[in-house]
């Protein structure tokens, strides 16, 4: 039966989403249950994506990306992939009616992780849309299940919390990026002499984007709210932690929060939404 091999997919999606990010993980525990498998679907298909771009050096990974992007349409038309991982994102996308539109734009950014692209503002911007906010209003359609005037209203939000997300990755991953991917993400700053300054700048958009992005979260359902606002509370947390550091330090080590905090901030967060302190 179909059945049993769609939830093998799950499973796998679920198990992708687990060993990748303890983050994220928390994060879907604390969404209404019901939401848990069709957000581990999008995380394991963007996941899948992002190692073919990340770690798979000694392969073709131009030829792979194509072969992945080739079986993911294929997934959705035919309604299933002997992809688990497909599997699962095909019924996430045709449950619930997510534009191919926002599929075409993430691979497409993924495209750009592979060559050497001067990130001027232009390219900064494409690829945060399609790496990051896209992958937010994927989670979106999810949230609202089918009300459209609530995911028009929801949109600029969820597309403003991926940047953050984003962005704070690349403030995070910088030394690895520039050193082992040979990629700067940040317009007009130079990684490789990376000044206090530069810093400053790039926080305090990341700032304006935490502060947009709150308002909408305000407005989820408490189902989605719960674990969306978990997911901004651990990046928001990273976030003051990266600011106190040294700009030598962030270019020297990869600052990250123990997950031992990640379970004492996965409570705070919980009882700060629960008493209504976001």
């Amino acid at each position: 039966m179909k059945e049993k091999f769609d939830q093998l997919s799950a499973r796998c999606s679920k198990i992708t989403t687990h060993a990748y990010s303890t983050s994220f993980s928390l994060g879907i525990r604390f969404l209404d249950k019901k939401l848990h498998k069709p957000i581990y679907g999008i995380y394991g298909f963007v996941r899948f994506a992002d190692e073919i771009v990340d770690s798979f050096h000694s392969y073709d990974k131009a030829t792979l990306l194509e072969q992945f992007a080739a079986e993911t349409y294929a997934a959705i038309d035919r309604g299933i992939s002997l992809n688990p991982i497909l599997n699962s994102f095909q019924e996430v996308v045709n449950g619930y009616n997510i534009d191919r539109e926002l599929i075409d734009t993430f691979l497409d950014s993924m495209r750009m992780d592979l060559g050497k692209i001067s990130y001027d503002d232009a390219n900064y911007h494409k690829y945060i849309l399609g790496s990051a906010e896209v992958v937010g209003l994927m989670c979106l359609k999810v949230f609202v299940n089918g009300d459209n005037d609530a995911y028009e209203r929801l949109t600029p939000y969820a597309m403003k919390l991926g940047s953050a997300f984003q962005k704070v990755n690349f403030l995070r991953d910088a030394r690895e990026d520039i050193m082992q991917l040979g990629r700067n993400y940040f317009p007009d700053a130079d990684l490789l002499n990376f000044t206090a300054e530069e810093k400053r700048r790039i926080e305090l958009d990341i700032q304006a984007d935490f502060d947009d992005a709150l308002k909408g979260i305000k407005m989820l359902a408490p189902g989605a709210r719960r674990g969306v606002y978990l997911a901004y509370y651990y990046y928001r947390k990273l976030f003051e932690k990266i600011k106190r550091t040294d700009v030598k330090r962030v270019m020297t080590e990869r600052i990250r929060i123990p997950n031992g905090d990640k379970l004492l901030l996965a409570v705070n967060s919980y009882m700060r939404h629960q008493f209504n302190m976001l």
